[in-house]
């Protein structure tokens, strides 16, 4: 590690595939990127199980899996219970990256990372991204309200404009973008921060929507994706411009949560339950997980996981722990793996919760995850009746081709970082970078 240890600065892009940016550098779409990459790194790199935003942007904030932090999903259960909440900031069980700022008497600057809604108070700035509902409550300090309210500024995309027209869509991403864009560098260009952080949602938000148009090289709208990643790009290029002219020498990165593919049948996981005689419901159609009738054997939450109704953990559990237990989650293991859609394997892999949540609040996780293969979105919603359906969204999340991106001098001269990194191990370079030592963070530092 060549470059000043001390101060970081750090661009998320929301859903941004590794696959996706090395098409569109070599179509000559993402110059800035490209130069940086020349003279720095670009990794393909793994996310969490789940691949879904809450669990990898607390991952990411923490460096530590979701039975150290507390968070397995943008839904969970209230414990005992079939009743949801939706997590949020202060739910979060492990210390932030700018919480460990903060102790050492250090400085962050946070804007829209998802899952920090509400903001909690902390040495700097912040304002939360996905599900932040109110930009007073999303926002610290006051001064910083004041400003990003004054601007205009954008909580995210408002994606109900997807249903009605996708003009009103693509005009809502191009807007909401430019003001994220004028917030992350007023803030960059201020300088007052050891930490720096921005995330950009609209990516995310694109491929959910409109993965069709980058994957169909004549749909209408195949050019207007090239040239929001063109707008990206010029992003990425004046960070790195307010970089080497206000903060050189120090070192930066660039990161997304999860990957992106293209969504070809949503699978409804409740559904195959009941098909597959693992789950009755008392009431249909069901209003809410409560209405799953005595004698169901295991539930399914977004995003695919899979809860075994286990005696003395749920209110009408019926599955003795020990063998009985074990035995289930075996055969649903085995089952999934031969699900099948048109001749095509949907489930690649299974985990069972001890495979994947090591720590205190293990407690609340799902007893099994499944991963699926590319093209198959797995869904947890209880009042679906069918189980494949061609849904509205035409991107789905996936989990082993997320990207990260080193600045010039990141890594230490003539050493290459690990081939395949881990989100987990992108909150330990930070540290590192940052000289404060990382304790219990889970990952390796790349540099």
């Amino acid at each position: 590690m060549n470059f000043d240890t001390g101060r970081v600065a750090f661009l998320g892009l929301d859903g941004t595939p590794y696959t996706l940016v090395k098409d569109l550098i070599g179509k000559g779409v993402m110059p800035n990127l490209k130069a940086i990459t020349e003279r720095g790194s670009l990794l393909q790199m793994d996310t969490t199980l789940p691949e879904v935003s809450s669990v990898a942007w607390t991952t990411f904030m923490t460096g530590v899996n979701p039975a150290v932090h507390g968070i397995y999903g943008f839904m969970d259960l209230k414990p005992g219970s079939y009743d949801m909440y939706f997590p949020n900031s202060r739910h979060i069980k492990a210390r932030t990256l700018w919480d460990r700022l903060g102790e050492a008497g250090r400085r962050s600057v946070v804007i829209n990372v998802p899952s920090t809604y509400p903001a909690q108070p902390l040495n700097g700035v912040l304002t939360a991204g996905f599900v932040a509902l109110d930009l007073k409550k999303a926002t610290y300090p006051d001064s910083a309200f004041e400003y990003l309210s004054g601007m205009g500024y954008r909580i995210d995309v408002d994606t109900r404009k997807a249903r009605e027209s996708v003009d009103l869509l693509v005009e809502d991403l191009k807007e909401t973008l430019a003001k994220r864009k004028e917030a992350i560098l007023h803030y960059l260009k201020g300088g007052d921060w050891d930490l720096f952080i921005g995330v950009v949602t609209e990516t995310d938000r694109l491929h959910h929507f409109l993965w069709h148009a980058y994957a169909d090289p004549a749909h209408a709208l195949h050019g207007f994706f090239l040239d929001y990643y063109r707008q990206i790009d010029t992003l990425i290029g004046e960070f790195a411009g307010v970089m080497a002219e206000k903060h050189p020498g120090v070192p930066y990165m660039i990161m997304s949560d999860h990957g992106f593919t293209l969504s070809e049948q949503e699978v409804y996981l409740n559904c195959w339950l009941r098909q597959n005689g693992y789950q009755s419901l008392k009431a249909t159609p069901p209003k809410s997980w409560d209405d799953i009738a005595d004698g169901a054997k295991a539930f399914a939450l977004d995003p695919s996981r899979i809860f075994i109704n286990l005696k003395g953990r749920y209110q009408r559990g019926c599955v003795e722990p020990g063998e009985e237990y074990e035995r289930l989650r075996d055969e649903l293991a085995e089952k999934f793996l031969g699900m099948e859609f048109d001749g095509r394997k949907v489930v690649k892999a299974v985990y069972k919760k001890e495979d994947i949540y090591k720590g205190p609040h293990s407690a609340p996780g799902a007893d099994l995850v499944l991963l699926s293969n590319y093209g198959f979105d797995l869904k947890g919603s209880i009042m679906k009746d069918t189980l494949f359906e061609k849904g509205v969204l035409s991107g789905m999340h996936t989990q082993d081709d997320a990207v990260l991106v080193l600045s010039p001098g990141m890594a230490d001269e003539g050493t290459a970082p690990v081939p395949k990194p881990t989100i987990l191990d992108v909150p330990a370079t930070i540290l590192k970078a940052l000289g404060i030592k990382a304790g219990e963070l889970e990952g390796r530092p790349l540099a």
